[in-house]
């Protein structure tokens, strides 16, 4: 199980082993726009600085608890 957290102010994403803050983090995302679920899984996307979107890691669902937090 792993935890993911988005922050929607500071658009940010931190991602956890394990099913909470306490883990181990596994990764750290910045400039993230959005978390969406493509094929069961939460996919990641990252803006450059042209404001594109590419997609920069995938979670699955299944074995991923996501909290948002403002």
């Amino acid at each position: 199980m792993q935890t993911l957290i988005f922050n929607t102010t500071e658009k940010t994403i931190v991602a956890y082993e394990g099913s909470s803050k306490t883990g181990i983090i596994i990764c750290k995302y910045e400039s993230v726009p959005t978390v969406k679920i493509y094929d069961g899984y939460y996919e990641v996307k990252q803006k450059d600085e042209d404001e594109k979107t590419y997609p920069v890691a995938r979670f699955p669902v299944s074995a991923t608890n996501m909290f948002i937090e403002k």
